[in-house]
């Protein structure tokens, strides 16, 4: 909005602003409103998961609004970013009624209402992008039906958010590897000289993400949530749509994929097709390193993220 208000030639110095603003509101914010926030029961079937009883819990209702505030105030506006914000709202809002509720929501529930939002993305990106798919690294391009590439893009969609909610678990992990994918696909956009009109939003997002770990870090004060986690995968998955090339989605953000979906693989397999698979794995992968492996957690974040920026270099590199 500001954009619009002042200059072009003070563009840089707006952004300066908003990259700031995004962070010290977030980490005041939290410091103002935990206390309010819901408390943590703990988990049973995660490993030290009763450690996170008693913890103020939801986070992601507190800096996901102010991403949004920063991006309306600092960011460039069009119809269709707007609707992507009203989104990530609404799946903000979806999981921090889940993380309230005395009874958590069930699966179908969560993943119906996800299945939702994954459409409306969907839907919003086809009547304001075309339906090219690219695959940078290869140099190839081709286009699909709409109605294909809409089906496809709400499972990419559906996916990211669940498999980044998963992979909640570990203090400050989540958080990292979603600022890691980010800011991967800032300098893919960067490099491949797309969707400009997001990219400052990929900026205050990852800002608003270092507020909240400024508490998450081990050992943390408050955990994110689904409020926060399903924001986070929503918005990776957004914002690989807009490079033109969703495909990239698996290395940039692989280690979020496989630590959260591989539970997810081996739990609806068991469920609907009474196949056992990965047996003397547990799932998610953060659970298994440290129970199995025994990584403290700063060992697992350090080392996830690591594969993943090594991941990240490969991809840039490579487009």
């Amino acid at each position: 909005m500001i954009h619009y208000l002042l200059s072009e030639t003070n563009s840089s110095m707006i952004a300066f602003v908003g990259i700031l603003f995004a962070f010290v509101v977030t980490v005041a914010a939290i410091s103002l409103l935990c206390q309010y926030l819901p408390k943590d029961a703990g988990r049973d079937f995660a490993h030290d998961g009763k450690l996170s009883a008693g913890k103020p819990r939801g986070a992601g209702v507190i800096f996901v609004p102010v991403f949004i505030c920063a991006a309306l105030l600092f960011g460039e506006l069009s119809a269709e970013n707007i609707i992507y914000l009203i989104l990530i709202g609404v799946c903000m809002m979806t999981g921090f009624l889940d993380d309230a509720s005395k009874t958590p929501w069930g699966e179908y529930k969560k993943g119906f209402l996800d299945l939702c939002v994954a459409a409306l993305v969907a839907v919003t990106f086809l009547k304001y992008n075309s339906s090219v798919v690219e695959l940078a690294i290869f140099d190839v391009s081709f286009t699909l039906p709409p109605v294909v590439f809409a089906i496809l893009a709400t499972l990419l969609v559906w996916v990211s958010v669940n498999v980044t909610n998963c992979a909640d678990g570990v203090d400050g992990l989540s958080g990292t590897l979603t600022i890691i994918s980010v800011m991967t696909i800032y300098l893919v956009d960067s490099k491949l000289d797309r969707a400009s009109d997001l990219r400052f939003f990929i900026l205050i997002f990852a800002v608003c993400i270092l507020g909240y770990l400024w508490y998450n870090a081990t050992p943390s004060k408050l955990m994110m949530g689904d409020a926060g986690s399903r924001s986070m995968g929503l918005f990776i998955s957004i914002a690989i749509l807009k490079t033109g090339c969703p495909v990239l989605y698996l290395p940039i953000a692989l280690v979020l994929f496989l630590d959260g979906g591989l539970g997810l693989v081996k739990v609806a397999l068991l469920r609907f097709l009474k196949i056992h698979i990965l047996r003397n794995v547990r799932t998610p992968l953060h659970d298994h390193v440290r129970k199995i492996w025994n990584w403290s957690n700063t060992q697992t974040v350090y080392r996830f993220a690591i594969i993943q920026i090594i991941l990240a270099v490969a991809v840039v590199y490579c487009v």
